[in-house]
């Protein structure tokens, strides 16, 4: 009980902080804190909005689990930002080349996407190993030889063959209906009204559940992942224990690159293509939702969540001019920030009441074990 009472602490009270700090962000921005956030739930409270949040929170999901899996190893994968970018890139080329059955047409695609971000993030594992290379450094040499170089030679490279290029047809060749994933509203249909004004459910949340439930399982129910944990924790224990370290770097940005290659294939599904401007800056907020999740895959279920429906409340505040959209970076920096301090403090916390109740049950046992020896006597 006390250990889950530590474990509810920390974001229920960082959630309370953050409503208070929030409101006075607002209330210095000239805006009234109750009118912001009643617009905010009551958008949020609709159907459509309802799909646009979890459309949202999909590749923020992949990309924290992307980011979860480098955390357990203590290795900081900042390069997923540019991973999923040329896994999508690569994708959407070789998706456009072919028609095949729906099945195979989507399974290519995946597999694509997938190898391509697990052998880009694979360079800085071997980088690691073999050179020392820190992570962070060579994960943020890559995201801009991917972006700035190979993305842009790429992609310049493959419209000029295309046949009767104009402005419309900026990016790849669109894909095949066969290769999409199909949106799943009659799933989302059966509990709820018909979904209106033309919104899709993307598919790709399915693809995220999977994902992070192979995830949960990779870390609990297998060796493979109890390694990963315990280089994580402690390297040299893991290493006198027989857990080969350099095997388990490059196997850990392998796996966090995988699933990196996955987050593309989201806005992939609703566009058809690689568009020229992308949407970007999943890969570093996946970083946030997995910190805010504790890297847990149910924690960061509900932090993409709450990332999704401050970014989805931004337009409904500027329509109703309760406060400008940009209220919603900082209240999603505060949440982070509180909650980073919260989760620290609580668990100093229940380190210090751990402690005492170790040191108890110590001065107990010896009581018992000197009274025995009084007996004896």
């Amino acid at each position: 009980m006390r250990r889950m009472l530590f474990s509810l602490a920390a974001p229920v009270g960082a959630f309370v902080v953050t409503i208070i700090i929030s409101s006075i962000a607002l209330m210095l921005f000239g805006s009234n804190p109750i009118s912001a956030f009643g617009d905010m739930l009551g958008h949020a409270a609709k159907l459509e909005t309802q799909v646009d949040i979890l459309n949202r929170a999909t590749p923020l999901y992949i990309s924290a689990i992307a980011a979860a899996i480098g955390f357990r190893m203590n290795l900081f994968n900042i390069g997923v930002e540019g991973q999923y970018l040329f896994a999508f890139l690569i994708a959407a080329q070789v998706g456009s080349l072919v028609v095949l059955p729906q099945v195979f047409h989507i399974l290519l695609i995946t597999t694509v996407a997938v190898a391509v971000g697990a052998a880009y993030a694979g360079i800085a594992g071997v980088l690691k190993v073999t050179r020392g290379v820190n992570e962070v450094i060579s994960t943020i040499m890559l995201n801009a030889i991917a972006i700035s170089g190979l993305i842009a030679f790429l992609q310049q490279r493959w419209q000029a063959e295309q046949e009767n290029f104009t402005s419309t047809t900026l990016g790849t060749n669109p894909i095949e209906e066969s290769g999409l994933i199909p949106n799943i509203n009659g799933l989302l249909e059966i509990f709820t009204r018909d979904i209106g004004q033309g919104k899709e459910l993307t598919g790709m949340l399915i693809v995220a559940g999977v994902v992070g439930f192979g995830y949960h399982f990779l870390l609990t129910r297998m060796r493979f992942g109890f390694d990963l944990r315990a280089s994580g924790m402690n390297p040299f224990a893991a290493r006198a224990g027989g857990v080969p370290p350099k095997q388990m770097v490059v196997a850990a940005m392998v796996l966090s690159g995988a699933a990196a290659g996955l987050i593309g294939l989201v806005e992939l599904n609703e566009k058809a293509k690689f568009s020229p401007n992308p949407i970007k800056g999943l890969g570093f907020a996946g970083i946030a939702v997995a910190l805010l999740g504790r890297n847990h895959p149910a924690g960061m279920i509900f932090a993409a969540l709450l990332f999704a429906f401050l970014d989805v409340s931004a337009g409904i505040l500027q329509n109703t001019q309760a406060a400008t959209k940009e209220i919603v970076n900082i209240m999603q920096g505060i949440v982070l920030l509180v909650a980073v301090i919260a989760y620290g403090v609580t668990g100093r916390i229940q380190a210090r009441e751990e402690a005492r109740a170790t040191a108890e049950a110590l001065q107990e046992t010896e009581g018992r074990v000197t009274e025995g020896t009084e007996v004896a006597v």
